[in-house]
């Protein structure tokens, strides 16, 4: 796919694995609820607000919260292209690997 055009509207699938050591708190999180729909609508409201609440706190969350709640009708270009908040480890999750000193 060509990163300069925009995404069209696809389906997105993903195979989440998660351990408890990599994150407990969510571990324990979703660990609450059987395998199937539960758990996968839960992952998706904990990914979702997270979205919401990034860019609420960036000041443009008003216009913002206004397009993603109105089905995603507008492209991804027209979100912020930096985090609202200061999150080091996340933006970091696929830069370059740690070196061992």
């Amino acid at each position: 796919m060509d990163e300069k055009k925009a995404p069209g509207h696809e389906t997105i699938r993903l195979l989440f694995e998660l351990d408890r050591a990599d994150d407990p708190q969510l571990y324990d999180d979703l660990i609450r609820f059987k395998k199937g729909t539960k758990r996968i609508n839960r992952l998706r409201l904990l990914a979702h607000e997270g979205v919401v609440g990034q860019l609420s706190l960036a000041g443009v969350g008003t216009v913002s919260r206004q397009l993603l709640m109105a089905g995603g009708n507008s492209p991804a270009a027209e979100l912020p292209a930096v985090p609202a908040i200061a999150m080091p480890l996340a933006s970091d999750v696929f830069g370059e690997p740690i070196a061992d000193h």
